[in-house]
């Protein structure tokens, strides 16, 4: 069996460092840039912070902010028809997992128009060509989608998050600008955050976990537990430490899969609209005590990447002992305990199960699952 790792080509990290753009925009000679972000972004001026530097090159852009914070089929197909219509030969992505999810989407169609309606996408797509450039500044510290080959798209007729991996659709730079996640508030930083530990905790116990990736994931885990109370409440050496921290763990999980809090996470999305931080940081506990039958000596490392003593105990105790621990952080950074706070309704439970069951993350869950345990696991965590 041979491993495989796909990272993208240059990265760029810290405080302002945005001004990179200059120098490798005149280095890749592009001219008309489609800019894609989020009205949320534009209202507090983030966005301005980058568009200031296209202007300051006088460069050709458009920017495209329509999109919702669980991005859907009309959102993308909006964004690529107006990137058809200027003849944009590069995307600049400024905002969250959303508004990079939506740019991958954009960038894949527009080089592969059979696959326009976008459902075709979902998983592992034949897409044939490389995506129109993409040069992602993530303004949140948590999804590490400028790191990754992996989007995700509301399909909203049918009421399910499409789950899409294609190595073409990786940015091919991206600016970790610790400044553009400054204007986060503390609940955005939170669920961000956990996000990013999600996919550190994920990565680390899935099927396919391996050496490369497990060191990844335990650096991750380790940098976020010791810095996220404090990035959230604007400590700048902890934003500038969870900027990285959200990076390194998306160069694990990219590249061996999650697990079931992501497929559980995807349908809360879906069907009630939970941002997908809260969605994951609410189920990571409960997924985590699940799993913990099947991986238990990995709770062992994960408890000591957090700083926690766990000699002496049993396998029983260590899973516990990290579960409260993740918990406790999430009670700490004031994000929902149930589904039913974010308006899950009992009576769907058996829907939200059998659109897990076949979400393309369950594969890779360390512990089997049938479509009962996922009702359970629901029931538990509504």
């Amino acid at each position: 069996m041979a491993n495989r790792i796909v990272l993208n080509e240059t990265s760029y990290f810290g405080w302002g460092s945005r001004e990179v753009l200059k120098d490798e925009l005149k280095i890749r000679g592009y001219k008309k840039l489609l800019v894609v972000t989020d009205q949320v972004l534009i209202d507090v001026g983030t966005t301005k912070k980058v568009t200031d530097v296209l202007d300051e090159m006088d460069l050709e852009y458009q920017v495209f902010s329509h999109i919702k914070p669980n991005p859907t089929i009309a959102n993308v197909h909006e964004g690529l028809q107006i990137c058809k219509d200027m003849q944009a030969d590069c995307l600049i992505a400024v905002g969250g997992g959303s508004v990079i999810d939506t740019a991958k989407a954009i960038g894949i169609t527009i080089k592969n128009p059979e696959f326009e309606d976008v459902k075709s996408l979902v998983g592992v797509a034949n897409t044939k060509n490389k995506s129109l450039p993409i040069i992602a500044l993530p303004t949140t510290a948590g999804t590490a989608a400028e790191v990754t080959i992996n989007y995700v798209i509301t399909d909203e007729d049918a009421v399910v998050k499409l789950v899409c991996v294609d190595p073409k659709d990786i940015p091919i730079l991206s600016i970790i600008d610790t400044e553009l996640m400054s204007t986060m508030p503390f609940s955005t930083a939170a669920a961000t955050g956990l996000d990013a530990l999600t996919h550190a905790m994920e990565g680390y116990i899935t099927k396919a976990a391996w050496t490369m990736t497990d060191m990844f994931h335990l650096k991750a885990m380790e940098i976020i537990y010791k810095n996220l109370e404090k990035a959230c409440n604007k400590d700048k050496e902890a934003m500038e430490n969870m900027g990285l921290a959200q990076y390194i763990a998306g160069m694990g999980f990219s590249n061996v899969g999650l697990g079931i809090v992501h497929s559980m996470a995807h349908q809360l999305g879906a069907v009630y609209d939970t941002p997908h931080g809260v969605a994951n940081a609410l189920l990571l506990p409960y997924i985590l005590k699940f799993n913990g039958e099947a991986c238990p000596e990995r709770f062992f490392d994960m408890g000591r990447a957090f700083g926690l003593d766990m000699d002496h105990l049993t396998n029983e105790e260590a899973v516990d002992k990290v579960v409260n621990a993740v918990r406790d952080l999430a009670i700490k950074l004031n994000i929902p305990q149930h589904i039913h706070e974010v308006g899950g309704r009992k009576e769907d439970i058996e829907m939200l199960a059998e659109k897990a069951l076949v979400d393309p993350c369950t594969g890779g869950n360390p512990r089997e699952v049938t479509k009962e345990d996922l009702i359970e696991l629901f029931k538990i965590a509504m």
